[in-house]
């Protein structure tokens, strides 16, 4: 999964949300969830996700929306396989790999157009 999303040190809930296309409600959910989604919250309560956070987010939005897992299947899967971290991070450079491949693509059209 690509996420819309800038580098920055903290992400508000309505961006992390936002990036991932669900609501922020499931976003607090999973944060009970799952503890490994730990954000750092102000005085005033709101929520902030580190890289890291948003990082354990791709693995529980993969494994819940994508796979199919339930909330336990995909707590035991996050605390018994490592492979899910790997498969994601490949899951997102083969999604870089496409968009570049489709640019290149579409330039090529393009130029061919032009001829």
């Amino acid at each position: 999964m690509k996420l819309n999303l800038p580098d920055k040190l903290y992400y508000s809930i309505g961006e992390v949300s936002k990036a991932f296309g669900v609501n922020a409600s499931l976003i607090r959910y999973w944060e009970q969830e799952f503890p490994i989604i730990k954000p750092k919250k102000n005085k005033k309560g709101n929520r902030y996700f580190t890289p890291e956070d948003i990082k354990n987010l791709k693995i529980i939005y993969h494994l819940v929306k994508e796979k199919g897992y339930t909330l336990d299947g995909a707590r035991i899967a996050l605390t018994t396989n490592q492979k899910i971290n790997e498969t994601v991070e490949v899951l997102d450079r083969l999604e870089f790999v496409k968009s570049e491949l489709l640019k290149l693509k579409n330039s090529l059209l393009d130029r061919d157009e032009a001829v």
